[in-house]
């Protein structure tokens, strides 16, 4: 037994030898298990193994099968040619399916692979199914850039020399349409959710200010100047008059209501300022509030109609404002520092 102890290098054979030695002298699996930092439960099923089958049971067994047929050398070059993208070796998009590298890999090394070859020789170079993320072509990423804290600490800088409580806002869309995420089910029954196929949708402006304060308008029609000011009266009423309201350059922002209702007494506490265009990934109400609103307070949640969706909303939002502890994660999405 100590001999095995002494000769072995993988960590999880040395764990059950291990385990298997303290059994000897007495000691429980929980102990056992704290020991080791693994279940009782695992320690539970490696002891029966062992009186058994003997220590022998214990050992790590080599995995048989075809051995590969990329070897070492040119798979370290697999990364290479992956990240040129698909378009540099002819293909439309940038993306990377496991047919599309199969089709490289044959070319590259003469060498035809399954489908479920790829997806086990690109996990075990360090690569993950994931989704991409969509930008706007038109990005002035130099404004983006400009944009970010602590580029732009003058925001910050000003609001704490004036007074001011920073808000920032925008407007998202909720639809009957469910927000679908992963969820558990039993192996080969995919969930089924129902939806309806329509168009019609809420119209939410949302603002979040650091300290966690959310504040939303809703309404069953799309959002235009007269709804803007309603949202800024309001915030008014629950923030102080002394705002600086951050958002896109969207143009219901700049309608003459808005602009005039900035220039009365109730709205002069008002200094707005704009983000970049086309870059929704800057502010915290789009990457943090509306989206958490939408794929984790809602998810998977099917309406019947926008009475229903209200409700939800309505609720999801309750719960939101009870969780201000998510606000300096709402504006790090944004790559913006408290």
């Amino acid at each position: 037994m100590e001999n095995h102890l002494l000769k072995t290098s993988d960590g999880r054979e040395w764990r059950r030898l291990q385990a298997w030695h303290w059994k000897q002298k007495g000691w429980r699996p929980s102990e056992i298990g704290v020991a080791l930092g693994v279940s009782a439960g695992a320690v539970s099923q490696w002891l029966p193994v062992a009186t058994t089958g003997g220590v022998e049971a214990l050992l790590s067994h080599p995995r048989h099968g075809r051995p590969s047929r990329l070897r070492p050398e040119p798979l370290r070059w697999v990364p290479d040619f992956l990240w040129r993208g698909g378009e540099a070796d002819g293909f439309r998009g940038d993306v990377w399916t496991c047919g599309r590298v199969a089709g490289v890999l044959q070319e590259e090394f003469g060498i035809r692979f399954r489908k479920s070859q790829v997806s086990r020789i690109r996990k075990a170079l360090g690569g993950t199914p994931q989704v991409p993320i969509t930008r706007a072509i038109r990005r002035d990423e130099d404004a983006i850039d400009r944009g970010r804290s602590p580029v732009r600490p003058e925001w910050w800088t000003r609001a704490r020399r004036e007074r001011r409580t920073l808000v920032f806002v925008d407007e998202s869309g909720f639809y009957l349409l469910p927000g679908k995420v992963r969820t558990s089910a039993p192996e080969g029954e995919t969930p089924i959710l129902g939806e309806w196929q329509t168009g019609d949708h809420l119209s939410v402006m949302g603002g979040l200010t650091p300290a966690g304060k959310v504040d939303v308008l809703v309404r069953p029609e799309s959002v235009n100047g007269l709804p803007v000011v309603e949202f800024l009266r309001h915030v008014v009423r629950y923030a102080g008059s002394r705002l600086q309201v951050i958002g896109d350059g969207s143009a219901i922002h700049r309608r003459a209501l808005v602009m005039d209702f900035l220039h009365r007494p109730e709205g002069r506490g008002i200094e707005v300022e704009r983000l970049p265009g086309s870059a929704p990934d800057l502010n915290p109400w789009d990457t943090g509030g509306g989206d958490h609103l939408k794929h984790v307070a809602l998810r998977n949640i099917t309406c019947l109609d926008l009475d229903e969706l209200h409700l939800e909303l309505h609720l999801a939002i309750g719960r939101l404002r009870q969780k201000p502890h998510l606000a300096p994660l709402f504006f790090k999405a944004a790559g913006l520092l408290l």
